[in-house]
C-alpha cells in the first residue's frame, strides 16, 4: 500500500490531514508543557528543596532535554502520528510496543482528566460547589462537580472531532495568552517584592531555615520527580504525536521539540526565582517545608494567586484565576488530541483493534477520540483531585518515553544509512543519558507511586492476552526482541522497593536499603544492562527492512527511503 505524500491513511481512503504548521506544532508542545504544573510547581518545589529548587528546574530541564533530543531525531526519521508508540514497534516488535503504548495511553488519558481537575480546582475558589476538601486535599464534589468534569471532557472531545486545523488555530491563540501571563507574573512579582536574603547560603542569614539548600542534594533531586518539575516539562512530546500532520516535518519537529523545552525551561526558572524572592519572613516562619500563604483557603486551591493577593496585586490574582482555567483547559485539549493519536498508532501497529485507526471525513481518528473521552471520565472516579494523580502520571510518562532512547540506539544499527535530517552527535552518549535519566526519575518518584505503575502495566498485558486472539492478521509478537522488557520493569521495581524514596520507608512499604548515593550507581548499572540487552536483541536488520519495504511503515514521503534501506539490506 502506498499512501500519497502529505497524508497518513487508515486504509479506508480517509487520511490524517497535514494542517499543522511550524508555529502550530511548536505551540502544541508549548501549550501542553504550560498546563497545570506551573500553577503548583513553584511552591511545591520550594517546599521540597528550598531556594535550591532553582537547580531542580535546571537539572530536570537538562534530563528532559536529553529525552527530547532523542525524539527530535526519531521524529524526523519517521514523521508518524503516534510516533512515541510506533518507534519501539519497528525496533523491537509488537510485544514491547504494546506495553509502551498501553502506558502512554493511560498517561495521556489521565493527563486530560488532571488538567480538567486543575481548572476546576482554581475555579472552586469562586464556585465552591465544584470541589471541596477531604483530608486537606481538594476533590470533586458529587454529583455536581463530577458532572461538570464530564461535560468539560466532552467539550475537549468535540473540539478535536471538528478537526486538527481548528484545534491548531485555537491552540495558537491560547498559548500566546499563557506565555503572556507567565511573563506578567514574573515581572510583577520581581518588581513588587524581592527578598534577596531568601537566597543566602548561610543558615543564619536565611532566618535559621537551613540556608540555600535546607534539604541538601536529595531534596533538589526529589523535587524533580515529585514536585511537578518533570510533570511541567512533559508536554514536549505532543509535537511528536502530531508529526504526521505537520506540513514540513524535517524542519518543524526539531524546532518544536527542542524549542519548547528551552523556552518553557527559561520561564520556569525565572518563575521559581521570583516566587522564592517574593516570600515574606512570615511565609517562612515554619521553615521551607511549610511555606504559609496566609490568605484564607485560597492557598490550598491556588498558591500563585494567593501570593499575588498577599502582595496586594489583586488584579494579577484575577488574571491568575482566569489563566488557571485557560492553561489546564488548553493542555487538556492537547492531551485529548495526542491520546487519540496513541490509540490510532496502536491500531496501525495491529496490536490493538484496527477500528481504533478509523478516521472520519475530516481526517480525525474519531473512534480513538471517543475512547479517550470515556477513559478520562473513568479516571475521575478513583482520582477525583489533581494531587491524587500527578505523581502517577509523571512516572508513567517518563517510563513510556524511555523507549525512545532504546529505539534510536537500535535504528542506528539497523538503519545506519537512513536519512536523518536532524541527528544528535556523540553516537550512544545522548540516548544512554536519556534512558538513564528516565530510570532515575522513576527511582526518585518513590516506591509508593512506582508499585501502582507496575501493577498498571500487568493489567495492560492481561488485556493484551484477552484481546490478542481476536485481532486479525496481527503482527508477530517478537518475544526474543522484547525479552528485556519485563526484566527491565522488574529490576526497576526491585530497586524502588529496596530504595529509600520516600524517606518514610516503613509507611511506603519499601525497605530503604539502597541509599541516596548508591541509588545513582545501582540505577546506572541496571540502565547499562538493559540498554545493551535491548540493542543486542533488537529486530534483525532483515525484519526491519521487510517491515519498511512492505509499506507497513510507509505512510510519509520521508519513509519512501525505507524501501531503499530494505533493498540495500536484502542485497
Amino acid at each position: 500500500m502506498t499512501i500519497p505524500s502529505g497524508s497518513v491513511g487508515d486504509g479506508s481512503g480517509q487520511r490524517l490531514r497535514r494542517d499543522v504548521r511550524l508555529v502550530g506544532l511548536l505551540f502544541t508542545s508549548v501549550g501542553a508543557i504550560i498546563g497545570s504544573g506551573w500553577l503548583f510547581g513553584a511552591q511545591s518545589a520550594a517546599n521540597t528543596a528550598g531556594p535550591a529548587a532553582v537547580f531542580s528546574w535546571i537539572i530536570g530541564g537538562f534530563m528532559i532535554m536529553t529525552i527530547a533530543l532523542v525524539y527530535a531525531e526519531l521524529g524526523t526519521m519517521f514523521p508518524l502520528s503516534g510516533g512515541v508508540t510506533r518507534f519501539p514497534h519497528y525496533a523491537f516488535g509488537s510485544f514491547a510496543s504494546y506495553g509502551f503504548g498501553w502506558i502512554l495511553w493511560i498517561t495521556c488519558g489521565s493527563a486530560a482528566a488532571i488538567e480538567v481537575e486543575a481548572a476546576m480546582q482554581y475555579s472552586s475558589v469562586h464556585f465552591p460547589s465544584l470541589m471541596h476538601e477531604v483530608d486537606g486535599v481538594p476533590v470533586l464534589t458529587f454529583p455536581f462537580g463530577f458532572v461538570i468534569a464530564v461535560l468539560l471532557m466532552g467539550v475537549l472531545t468535540a473540539v478535536n472531532l471538528y478537526g486538527i486545523k481548528w484545534f491548531a488555530r485555537a491552540n495558537n491563540a491560547l498559548v500566546w495568552w499563557k506565555l503572556a501571563v507567565i511573563v506578567v507574573v514574573i515581572v510583577a512579582f520581581a518588581v513588587t517584592a524581592f527578598h534577596s536574603g531568601n537566597f543566602n547560603l548561610a543558615d543564619s542569614a536565611a532566618g535559621g531555615h537551613g540556608g540555600f539548600a535546607p534539604f541538601g542534594l536529595k531534596g533538589i533531586l526529589t523535587s524533580i520527580a515529585t514536585s511537578g518539575v518533570v510533570f511541567s516539562y512533559l508536554g514536549f512530546r505532543q509535537g511528536i504525536e502530531l508529526a504526521g500532520e505537520t506540513d514540513n516535518p524535517r524542519r518543524n519537529i526539531p524546532i518544536a521539540v527542542v524549542g519548547s523545552v528551552v523556552l518553557t525551561g527559561a520561564l520556569y526558572i525565572l518563575l521559581q526565582i521570583v516566587f522564592i524572592g517574593s516570600l515574606s519572613p512570615d511565609a517562612l516562619a515554619a521553615g521551607w517545608g511549610k511555606i504559609s500563604l496566609a490568605s484564607g483557603s485560597t492557598s490550598v486551591f491556588g498558591p500563585l494567586a494567593a501570593l499575588a493577593t498577599i502582595l496586594g496585586l489583586n488584579w494579577l490574582a484575577v488574571v491568575l484565576y482566569l489563566d488557571a482555567v485557560v492553561s489546564p483547559a488548553d493542555s487538556g485539549l492537547i492531551y485529548t488530541t495526542s491520546t487519540s493519536r496513541v490509540t490510532y498508532a496502536m491500531g496501525r501497529n495491529r496490536n490493538a483493534p484496527s477500528n481504533l485507526s478509523r478516521l472520519n471525513r475530516r481526517g480525525t481518528p474519531w473512534v480513538s477520540l471517543l475512547l479517550t473521552f470515556f477513559v478520562g471520565v473513568i479516571f475521575f472516579l478513583p482520582f477525583p483531585g489533581w494531587q491524587s494523580l500527578v505523581g502517577f502520571v509523571t512516572a508513567a510518562t517518563v517510563l513510556s518515553l524511555g523507549s525512545g532512547a532504546l529505539a534510536l540506539a537500535a535504528f542506528r544499527r539497523s538503519l545506519p544509512d537512513h536519512p536523518r535530517p536532524f541527528k544528535i552527535p556523540g553516537k550512544d552518549v545522548i540516548p544512554f543519558l536519556a534512558f538513564y535519566s528516565s530510570n532515575l526519575i522513576i527511582f526518585w518518584t518513590g516506591w509508593q507511586t512506582g508499585w501502582k505503575l507496575y501493577v498498571a502495566v500487568l493489567i495492560g498485558y492481561a488485556v493484551f492476552v484477552v484481546t490478542h486472539p481476536f485481532i486479525k492478521d496481527g503482527p508477530a509478537l517478537e518475544l526474543r526482541s522484547s525479552s528485556w522488557f519485563f526484566p527491565w520493569l522488574g529490576g526497576l521495581a526491585l530497586i524502588g522497593y529496596l530504595g529509600d524514596y520516600p524517606d518514610q520507608s516503613q509507611a511506603a512499604g519499601n525497605l530503604g536499603l539502597i541509599g541516596f548515593g548508591w541509588g545513582f550507581v545501582v540505577v546506572l548499572v541496571w540502565t547499562a544492562v538493559i540498554y545493551g540487552w535491548a540493542v543486542r536483541t533488537r529486530l534483525s536488520d532483515a525484519k526491519v527492512a521487510r517491515m519498511l519495504a512492505s509499506g507497513f511503515v510507509g505512510e510519509e514521503d520521508a519513509l519512501d527511503h525505507a524501501k531503499d534501506d530494505g533493498a540495500a539490506i536484502a542485497r
